[in-house]
Order: structure tokens, then sequence, then C-alpha cells
């Protein structure tokens, strides 16, 4: 694929026996994104422990150039050779070395500078307020966030190609919620080339802010040291480069979010106009936009997603015609007043509406449904065609052995439509909240199945 031949390993080392404490060896992902001359972007972050004055130097408002590292830094990109698979380094193998197709490439490299991006700076401030207690990075997201906006420009020479030209890209203000994306890094650096080198995961883009969509949120799954990697918009005529990992996890508060942050290619490339010019890189200009319109007649699930606030607590539900919502009991359960904001579309914006609660099912039945009715009509509104059958796949979230204290990621429950559907449909004729009724009757099966029991046998722990 594409991805694999654009992405590599950053290593970074200094001198031996440098007096600056915490700068042993580190590495991080990077893109190739030009082989003439040869060019490897990467994030700064992993700079840190070599800068001259400290984590003081991310508070500079423009590029740190090579002598605000330490000197005799080492640095080295690993990628595979054209053809590779599953490839192969040996410990041996000098710098700079051509190895065979079927086998990883080493050479040097030099920095160009360490470079801002102030645009994903600004949509981060604006999106992860300090308040709201966001911290990025990895297990323990100990990373300085002033790092985060910051990224690296190499110079290698040993990636010069005759005739050699730019990495296909595509500007991120094209993309919509809900895009494929593919994001290619390499887990942990440089520790297991052999094995988790140009990694791949398929996700799509979960949310957009800034100008031109500088900062995108992804599903896509990344691991720590796959920071500097590339995301990529596949499409028919080959993928393209669109955006670089900056953070490979999320946390509020304790909370882990399952979500990688990204920053748009373009955003960067702006940012870092000086410092190319300066080094005689000319970057060409994007060739057009890579069309991100909805098929004809596709309908879009945005517009049937809202947010559900009630009192402290808020949740998701999902419209099924302009006054009437579905969401999850435990959401609306405090019986505070209760505010739906949809999603906004082309021919609405945001607003908030009221909406008073139909139906909740009791605490002991095992679905988790309320109903809600607004007060007013969601304008223009594109009623969802239910599907008639269901098929696995859909919803994921963490579930926690209560007793063990452990958590198990990317599980969790959804009710099929199929289940709700007859009921929506009686409520439609009757306006009756008890054609919802049923749901609290379930039989033993259902809530065995919904807590994780088997029958007979003991009560699950989850």
């Amino acid at each position: 694929m594409e991805e694999e031949q654009t992405c590599c390993v950053v290593s970074i080392s200094g001198s031996p026996g440098s007096p600056q404490p915490g700068a042993g060896p580190c590495s991080c992902s990077g893109v190739v994104l030009s082989r003439g001359p040869g060019l490897v972007l990467c994030h700064g972050a992993r700079f840190a422990a070599f800068l001259r004055d400290g984590p003081a130097a991310w508070a500079q408002p423009r590029a740190l150039l090579p002598d605000a590292l330490q000197p005799s830094l080492r640095l080295h990109v690993l990628h595979p050779s054209a053809g590779t698979r599953v490839p192969a380094l040996s410990r041996d193998a000098p710098a700079a070395s051509r190895s065979p197709a079927g086998a990883l490439q080493q050479h040097e490299a030099q920095l160009l500078a360490l470079v801002p991006c102030r645009t994903f700076q600004k949509a981060l401030a604006q999106a992860f307020g300090q308040a709201e207690q966001w911290r990025f990075g990895g297990e323990a997201a100990g990373a300085d966030p002033r790092a985060l906006h910051w990224f690296a420009w190499l110079r290698v020479p040993g990636l010069d190609t005759p005739a050699g030209g730019w990495t296909a890209r595509a500007s991120a203000g094209c993309l919509r919620k809900g895009q494929a994306l593919r994001a290619c890094g390499s887990p942990f650096g440089a520790l297991c080339p052999d094995l988790f080198l140009n990694t791949l995961s398929k996700g799509v883009v979960s949310n957009m802010a800034g100008e031109e969509n500088a900062l995108l949120l992804t599903d896509a799954r990344c691991l720590p040291g796959t920071e500097g990697g590339g995301a990529f918009l596949p499409s028919a005529t080959g993928s393209r480069l669109v955006a670089v990992i900056a953070a490979s996890f999320c946390w509020k508060g304790a909370e882990w979010v399952g979500l990688t942050l990204l920053c748009s290619l373009a955003a960067i490339l702006r940012s870092s106009a000086g410092v190319l010019d300066a080094a005689g890189v000319a970057v060409p200009p994007v060739p057009g936009r890579v069309a991100a319109a909805q098929a004809a007649g596709e309908q879009d699930p945005l517009g049937w997603v809202a947010l559900v606030e009630c009192g402290g607590t808020w949740g998701s539900g999902v419209l099924l015609s302009p006054r009437l919502l579905l969401t999850c009991r435990h959401v609306v359960e405090a019986g505070d007043p209760l505010c739906v904001t949809p999603a906004p579309g082309p021919s609405r914006a945001a607003t908030v509406l009221s909406g008073r609660l139909v139906f909740a099912t009791e605490e002991s039945s095992p679905f988790d449904v309320a109903v809600v009715e607004l007060q007013d009509s969601v304008p223009g509104f594109v009623p969802p065609r239910p599907a008639h059958t269901f098929l696995p796949g859909i919803v994921a979230s963490n579930t926690r052995d209560t007793s063990a204290g452990t958590t198990y990621p990317h599980l969790n429950f959804c009710i099929p439509i199929t289940i709700l559907q007859p009921l929506v449909a009686r409520y439609r004729c009757t306006r009756d909240p008890n054609a919802f009724a049923e749901l609290n009757r379930a039989g033993e099966g259902v809530q065995a199945a919904w807590w994780l029991q088997r029958q007979p046998g003991p009560p699950s722990k989850l």
C-alpha cells in the first residue's frame, strides 16, 4: 500500500556521554513527504530532552533552528524499501545503507527546524479548554502540552531519488464527518520494527475543528510511538496524505477517550513556509481537491444524531421524526428539564430545543431506553430508514470488571432498532406511552444475556 512506503521511523540520540539529563535515545513515527529533495516530517515532542533551554523553548513563537538543540544530535530514518511487506534489518547495517528489496533502509538525517503550527494550537485551545482537564499523550499522559503543536522537518539526503516528487496529498478542508481514514504509524517507534513498522489502522473522521479543519479526531486506534505517522484518505485512485498523528491517546480527567488527535498536513505546511523557503524547498500545490460529497441519494447519519442534556448528565440521542427522539434511560433519569441539540447541517444551524420525557424503562429492565418528544420540530429533518434486520458491528466502548478493577476496551451493547421499531410505530398511531411498556417485561433469557450470565450459572462480574 502507498501508506507503507510513505511512513517511517525517526530515531533521535545525543552524543555519547552527553551531560544533559533525560537525553537518552528515543523514537517516533514520521512521514516521507518528498524524495526530491528527501524530506521527512515527524512530531516535535520527542526532541524535548535535547533542547538547550529545556521545556521553556516550546513557548517560542517562531521555529527553533538546529542551534536550539544540543550539539552532535544524531538522527536516523528507517523505512521499508520498495516492495517490502515483512522487513528485516541487520543490526550491523551501516547508516545510509542501500538494502535490497525485502529489507529496511536506514539513513542519516539532519534537522532543518522545529516548527509550531499555530492554527492547530488555536483549534486545540478552543476545543479542549484547560478547565476541562484534557490531556494528550501516552499511558500516563505526561507529555508536555506545550509541545503538542510542534513538528520537526528533517533533511534526508539518502532519500533523494532521480525525478522524485512529493507524496500525494489532500486538503483536510474537504473532509466530512464519517469519512474513511487509514492511519499508519509504528507502535513503540524503533523498539521492534520487524513487527510493528508501519502498522495500519482503519477508522473514520470523528470530528473536526479550527480553520480548514486544522484539528481532526479519528477513531482509528493508535498506540504510543505512532505520533508523527500519517493519516490517509483512501480513494479509488490511491491514498492521499491528509494529516499527521499528534497524540495517540486523549484523556478527560482520569478517563481514557478512545480517539486519536490529528493535525492537518495543510496547516503544518502553511506554518512551515518560511523554514522551507529558507531551505530552498518548493512545495507544489495540492493537485485539485479530493471530493468529499456524498453519493446521490445517500442519507447523512449525522442529521439524525442529537445531544441530550438533563441537568448535569449528557448523552446522545437518535431522532426518528422531527419531534421524536430515542435515548438511554440513564441519560434522563435525573428528572431535570431536557435540552436537545440536533447536529447542525447545511439547512439548519445549531439550536437547542426543549423536550419532555414520554417513556423511560424501569431500572430493573435490561433495555436502557427512553423516549423524548420535542416541543418544536427539527427544521429540515429527513427521517431515517430503520433496518429490518440486524447485523453484527455498530457500537464500541469500555466495560469494567468492578471486582478486579480492570477495564476491557472496545466492548459495549446496543439495542437493535428491530426490537424498538414496532413499539415506535404503535406509539405514533396511538400516542399512548404504554406502547413501550413491554420493554419492562423482558424474559429471563434477555436479562441473562444483558447481564452477561449463562443459564444456569453464577452472576457475571461485569
